[in-house]
This record gives C-alpha cells, sequence and structure tokens, in this order.
C-alpha cells in the first residue's frame, strides 16, 4: 500500500482539484470527450496533474472520469487504450510521491427497473475500466455517484477484480439526497458493508452546502471521510461559466470541514492547483480529529436505513410460500405482481423489513429471488431479509440487492457456516444466526446459547462483526411442550446479555395447533420484547399481534408521545382498511407502480366507463398524488418512475380501446426535449420525458448532444411553443445560453431548463424562461403553460 494511504485518518491526505474546467480553459470544446485527450494531448494532461503535485497534492486522479464502453463507442478507441494512457501520464505527474487513483465516475444510465441498465452490464462496463488500468495505479476512486445499485456494481468491480483500496463518494443535494433518492445513512451503510478503504462526498456542492451535511454523514460511519466539493455552485459571467469560491475561501471552509473529522480534503468542479495549495499549505501534516461514531446494526435499502436497538423492529413475514396455496401459484406462474402486492400490504401495515422466500422445490429458486428482490425493491423502499437455505439463490439476491440486506440464515451445522459466512462477509450483509446443529435444535437454554456462541465465533473469523449478527433462539411451539416458549426466551436473554448481539424470533411458530392461535401469539410476542427481543419475523397484518407491539411500545418508552398510538387507534371506530390484494383500485395500483396490476384494472374499468373518464378520474389524480410526494420529499426518484411506467401501462390500454373505435386521444401539448450540445448526459431528460409523457403530452425527443440549430428546426417544424433544455456539464452551459438566445430571436418559444449544474439565478442569467430543480416542477409548469 502506498505510504499516502496508510496514513489515511490519521493525519490530513490532500486531493487533487478540477480537471474538466481546467481542460475547457484550455480548448476543450463542447461535446469533446475529456478522457480522449489522453491520447490526442497528453501534455496538457501531464501539466495540469504535475501543478496539483507542485501544489501539495497526496493523490492525483487519473483522467479517466467518463471512460466506459458505451461512452468510447464510435471513438475509433478501447477502454484499454485510453485508461492505460491516462494512468502512465498521472504515475510521471506524480513523480513517485503521490498516489494515483483510479478514476471512476458514473456511466450515464439508469439503472433497472427504472432505466435500461442491468446491474452485470454496469459491472462489467466498471470492470474493464479496473482491468485497464489497476496495474498502474494506487488506489481506485469511485467518485460522483447519485444512485446506490450503480455505486454497488462499481465497487464490486474494483473489489473482484483488483487487490487495490477503493474508496468511493457521493453526490447529495443540498437536502442530503443522491439522485435516486438515497438518504446519507443509505449510502454510507452500503459502502461501508462493502469494505470500501474510506468514503465521502464529492461534487454538486460548495464547501458551505457540504458542512452542513457533515455531521449527519460523520455519524453514519468509522471509517476514514473524504470531502471533495466544488469551489460553490457556478454563475453565468459574460457567457462563461464561473465558480465564485476562490482559493482563500475555499481554505478556509476547508478547514472547518477538516476540523469535523474529516480525513481527505480536496476539490472538484471549479478548483485549481491554486485551491490545493492553499489547502496542502494549511493542512498536511495535521492531526485527523477524533470521533465518537457509535456501534449499529443496520440494513438498508437503496434509500432508507433500520436501526436494530432503538426499538423492536417488525419484519413482515408473508412471502413465504409455507401454507400459501395462492403464493405458491404465484411463484409457480411467474407472477411477481402478486408479490408486489403482498409487499405493499405489509410496508402499508407497519412492516420495517419484509422477508423474502420464494422457495419451491419445482421453480428455478436462484432465478426467481433475483427476480423477485428486484421487483420488489421497485415498488417498497424497505430493507429485504434474504430467506433461503439454498447458496446459489442467496448470492444472485446479494449481489443484485440495492442496499446493505439481512441473510436469513445461517446456522451451526459446519456446512452451513462455510457456505452462508463468506458470502454475508463479500457482499456485507447482516446475518440471522439459528440455534441449531447437526445434533438439531437443542432442549435447553444453555445448548442453544453454546451454538449462537460458536456462530458468532466463526463469524468473526471469516471478519464479520458482532453487530452484523442477529441470533434467533428459534421459537417452539408450545403445543408439544409446556416448557418451549420458556426455553426460547431463556436463551434470548442470555445471548443479549453475554454476547452482545441483537436477536431476531419467527414469532407466530409458538402458537401452531392451537386455536386462537393469534392470541397466544401476541402474548409471547410481548414477553419477548420484554426480555430483549431486537425483531420480530411477524404478520404484521394480525391486528391482535399489531395491538400488542402499538402497546409495548407506547409503555415502554419507544413510541414518544404515544405518536403512533393515538396515530392507530384514535379513529378506532372507522371502517377497516380495505384488503389492498383483493380490491386494489386503478389509483392505488399506479401510486404503488404495480404495473401489471393497472393494466389488468384499466382493462376492467374499460368495460364500464368511458377512457377520458378513466384519465381524468384515476390516472392523472394518482401521477399528481405521487408527484405531489415527490416534491415534499416523501417519494423518491425510483418510486416516482415505477408509478410512471404503471401509468403508462394503462394509457396503453386506453389508446388501444381508443383505437379499436376509431378514436384518438389528443395530447395536451406539443413539447420539444433537448440534452444541449456537447453534453452526454441524458439521464434528467429521459426522466422528464416519461413523467410529461404520462401527463398526456406530446413529447418530441431530440436526444443527447443537440446542436441548437436542431432545436430551432424540430421547433420551428412541430409548431412547438415550449421547449426543454437539459444540461448536466458545466462546459455546455454556454450551448445551453445559445439555444435560448436562438430560439428567442426566431420563434416564440417558451424555454424552460434542468440540470444538474443550474440553479435558479443561473437559469436566468442564461435567459431561460423557467427551470425546475427536478422533473416534476417541469410537469407543473407544462401543465400551466398550455392551460
Amino acid at each position: 500500500m502506498h505510504p499516502i494511504l496508510e496514513k489515511l485518518g490519521k493525519e490530513a491526505v490532500i486531493f487533487d482539484g478540477g480537471m474538466g474546467t481546467l481542460l475547457q480553459e484550455k480548448g476543450l470544446s463542447g461535446g469533446e470527450l475529456p478522457e480522449l485527450w489522453n491520447l490526442t494531448r497528453p501534455e496538457v494532461i501531464e501539466e495540469i496533474q504535475s501543478a496539483y503535485a507542485a501544489a501539495g497534492a497526496d493523490v492525483l486522479t487519473t483522467n479517466t472520469f467518463g471512460v466506459n464502453a458505451l461512452k468510447l463507442a464510435g471513438t475509433g478507441h478501447s477502454v484499454r487504450e485510453v485508461v492505460s494512457a491516462a494512468v502512465r501520464i498521472a504515475r510521471r505527474a506524480a513523480g513517485g510521491r503521490c498516489a494515483v487513483a483510479l478514476d471512476m465516475g458514473p456511466t450515464g444510465k439508469l439503472m433497472r427497473p427504472f432505466g435500461e441498465l442491468s446491474f452485470e452490464d454496469a459491472y462489467n462496463l466498471y470492470k474493464e475500466v479496473v482491468l485497464a488500468g489497476a496495474e498502474g495505479a494506487d488506489l481506485v476512486l469511485i467518485e460522483t455517484m447519485g444512485d446506490t445499485l450503480e455505486l454497488k456494481a462499481a465497487v464490486l468491480a474494483a473489489k473482484e477484480n483488483c487487490a487495490l483500496p477503493v474508496i468511493a463518494t457521493c453526490t447529495f443535494d443540498e437536502t442530503g439526497k443522491l439522485l435516486t433518492g438515497g438518504s446519507i445513512d443509505a449510502a454510507m451503510t452500503l459502502l461501508e458493508s462493502l469494505g470500501v478503504y474510506a468514503l465521502g462526498m464529492n461534487c454538486g456542492l460548495g464547501p458551505a452546502q457540504m458542512l452542513r451535511l457533515l455531521p449527519e454523514l460523520l455519524r453514519c460511519t468509522g471509517l476514514p471521510v473524504i470531502v471533495n466539493a466544488n469551489a460553490g455552485l457556478p454563475v453565468q459571467e459574460n457567457g462563461r461559466t464561473v465558480y465564485p469560491v476562490g482559493p482563500k475561501a475555499f481554505c478556509a471552509l476547508s478547514e472547518e470541514v477538516f476540523a469535523l473529522g474529516v480525513s481527505g480534503v480536496g476539490g472538484c468542479c471549479g478548483t485549481t492547483p491554486e485551491h490545493i495549495a492553499l489547502l496542502s499549505k494549511s493542512l498536511s501534516g495535521r492531526a485527523v480529529q477524533k470521533r465518537e461514531v457509535p456501534v449499529r446494526t443496520v440494513v438498508s435499502s437503496g434509500t432508507h436505513t433500520v436501526v436494530f436497538g432503538e426499538k423492536p423492529v417488525l419484519i413482515g413475514e408473508r412471502i413465504n410460500p409455507t401454507g400459501k396455496p395462492r403464493l405458491k401459484e404465484a411463484l409457480r406462474q411467474n407472477d411477481l405482481e402478486f408479490l408486489c402486492r403482498e409487499g405493499v400490504r405489509q410496508a402499508d401495515a407497519g412492516a420495517d423489513v419484509l422477508d423474502v422466500n420464494v422457495g419451491l422445490p419445482e421453480i428455478d429458486e436462484p432465478a426467481m429471488m433475483e427476480q423477485a428482490i428486484e421487483r420488489l425493491q421497485g415498488v417498497v423502499r424497505l430493507p429485504l431479509q434474504i430467506d433461503t437455505s439454498d447458496p446459489a439463490a442467496m448470492e444472485r439476491a446479494l449481489r443484485v440487492y440495492n442496499g446493505k440486506p439481512l441473510v436469513n440464515s445461517v446456522n451451526g451445522k459446519r456446512e452451513s457456516l462455510d457456505a452462508v459466512l463468506p458470502l454475508v462477509k463479500k457482499y456485507g450483509a447482516a446475518v440471522v444466526a439459528l440455534t441449531l446443529d447437526e445434533n438439531g435444535i437443542p432442549e435447553t437454554a444453555e445448548g442453544r446459547f453454546r451454538i449462537a456462541e460458536k456462530i458468532v465465533r466463526e463469524a468473526e473469523r471469516y471478519g464479520i462483526a458482532r453487530k452484523d449478527i442477529l441470533v434467533d433462539t428459534l421459537t417452539m411451539t408450545v403445543s408439544t411442550g409446556e416448557e418451549n416458549a420458556k426455553v426460547t426466551l431463556e436463551a434470548l436473554e442470555r445471548v443479549r446479555r453475554e454476547l452482545g448481539v441483537h436477536t431476531v424470533l419467527g414469532v407466530s411458530n409458538v402458537s401452531f395447533g392451537l386455536p386462537r392461535r393469534e392470541l397466544v401469539t401476541a402474548n409471547f410476542f410481548t414477553m419477548a420484547m420484554q426480555r430483549g427481543l431486537s425483531a420480530g419475523i411477524v404478520n404484521v397484518l394480525s391486528e391482535a399481534l399489531m395491538d400488542a407491539y402499538r402497546s409495548f411500545c407506547a409503555l415502554s418508552g419507544f413510541d414518544p408521545g404515544c405518536k403512533d398510538y393515538i396515530a392507530a387507534y384514535a379513529e378506532r371506530a372507522a371502517p377497516a382498511k380495505k384488503d389492498a390484494a383483493k380490491d386494489m383500485t386503478l389509483f392505488e395500483a399506479i401510486v404503488r407502480g404495480l404495473r401489471e396490476e393497472a393494466g389488468a384494472l384499466t382493462d376492467a374499468a374499460l368495460e364500464t366507463a368511458a377512457p377520458l373518464d378513466i384519465v381524468n378520474g384515476a390516472l392523472i389524480p394518482a401521477l399528481d398524488e405521487v408527484g405531489k410526494g415527490y416534491e415534499k420529499g416523501t417519494v423518491f426518484l425510483p418510486q416516482l418512475l415505477m408509478s410512471a411506467d404503471a401509468a403508462k401501462e394503462a394509457f396503453e390500454r386506453i389508446k388501444r380501446k381508443l383505437a379499436a373505435g376509431g378514436e384518438k386521444a389528443e395530447p395536451k401539448g406539443k413539447i420539444v426535449l433537448a440534452t444541449v450540445k456537447g453534453d452526454i448526459h441524458d439521464i434528467g431528460k429521459n426522466i422528464v420525458k416519461v413523467l410529461l409523457e404520462n401527463y398526456g403530452f406530446e413529447v418530441i425527443d431530440l436526444g443527447k448532444d443537440v446542436a441548437p440549430e436542431t432545436v430551432l428546426r424540430a421547433v420551428r417544424e412541430n409548431g412547438v411553443k415550449l421547449a426543454g433544455l437539459s444540461a448536466l456539464m458545466t462546459t455546455t452551459v454556454p450551448a445551453m445560453a445559445e439555444t435560448i438566445e436562438l430560439l428567442h430571436r426566431e420563434t416564440d418559444c417558451t424555454v424552460a431548463v434542468g440540470g444538474a449544474v443550474l440553479n435558479e439565478e443561473y437559469a436566468e442569467m442564461i435567459g431561460a424562461d423557467f427551470y425546475s430543480k427536478d422533473a416534476m416542477g417541469t410537469v407543473r409548469f407544462a401543465e400551466k403553460f398550455f392551460a
């Protein structure tokens, strides 16, 4: 390991600064791939990196941020050719003093199920870069990531294809959210679970904005934290994109960042060797501030975390074919929509985590488990518990899982320990440990405790920390032994007290074979929580069990002000909620993002209702409901896109019905969309397109890297009165300004703009008529405009 990396976490490590903005000053034109300069103008890249080295940077990043096979297609150059040249240049500039970081950024594509890129496709794009550049680098730096699933693909590609330390940083907005809605906690939990060397944030914000987010990030992880801020938020001056925070102000703010306990500080867009020189002079050699980070047992989805120990966690048990004929049939028929409905019902009923078991002898369990995990994560934001005894199914699920999952389970049998624990370690999961071994389930609390002790010891040998182990002391039915509940609870209490790990139980097992099972189950659940149960695998649709749970939380201080209890029971006499599985409406199906359900319900509605009545009575209100949630921050981009997909399916059914009757649905208005010249990122534009189409607008999508003249021609030829322009790169904002000026001069077209590099003030400076920070804002504007 390079000596620079060995001091990370002990004393300040200085990262280099921006590359793209400096290349623009050297003549990089809009639309030109900066990474191709490794081949065509290597002397310029080396000059910039040498300047950073001379300024005191400890880490130089290779000029490979945007390199992947998709972006290089049609250039005549391979990934290996471009990356190896970049590494050679950085190595020369480093001169043996600086560490060289192989730089990897986002692919520019949305991941499935919300986009077109599969997990393995993303993994292979990153793998190609790692194989091309790892040999000459000292570490892998994954940066500017806005999607936790893509982040996971990049980290695994690095860790599985080289032995270099991996550092990963994410780009958050000012509310602390990733592009796809992930929280700071969810992103950092994922990265720490995957075993990165250091983590943090970069780009998107200046140091002042990052200072506000840092305390939350630092509470989430004990790993070294890296912060590479922009030189403030960009503004437009005399037709140029300018970052307003100069070297002195940047250094002063970065000193505040470092004082909070950050280990590595550098710069991103707009920063220069002058910024880094002041940073190095101020911080080099200074000791990293020690900080206390709580030890947490935590699991996560792509957007949320669940922490064990704060109050008892509810793990929904309903996605399990045991004793459920309807679920068995759904699995045989590959009816994943049924699984999704079950997941939605449990989430609505109060589950914190969902158990997912799809094991049937007659199906391909590994394939089904992978599909189930992908589909469920599209409609619910809860963490999932991967429940299988098949190691192949377990690995397929762990690989595509978006977050840090809970694995159910490992046991004391040597075969189980050797098969499951390596997977848990590799993919950074938490794991349920069952207290049974080759001799079966011990009849005594002592016997179960000893097996728990053995599993914890074996897990630690694999490098799995105690905080990632939850012990299940196994609930046995009391109808076959009056001591069964007592033994389970005694073992549970001892495990909590002596091993210091959290516990979980499959609660309902206690009442098998008894009448009015819910009475015994609910009381046993209360007893277990009183003895220290951390999580129960339960039927959250059971009224008796949820009554017991809410009452226990209120009585034990887990429900401040009894808010949850009051919310559940203040209107107890109100009619019971509808069974979503039997009575789901088209409105609910779209809100939940259940595409197939929405299609079937639309067909049923068309038998008795007019198409436009369905659109105005269900489709548009449902999209509005999701849109309002997105604007409030209670609904996130993945849910927004899944709902849009469900609405699209409903609209397609309606269009077919109209076409069959010789009618045609008239659009609300025509809109031209384009990513401006020089910009090859189209994620934002594509999201806007999906939503506009689902609200009934006709979208003329010109694609990416679109010249101003092409936009003008499309507007004229189609008689368009509203155009939408997108830019994600600071270097292409001048092209956006040029396009706006051309449209305003030659037509009466109104122009709306958006993109990560813009804000309202910036948009006004370049002449835009409207700016939106997100896709829903553009939809709202379009509705007002055409109204």
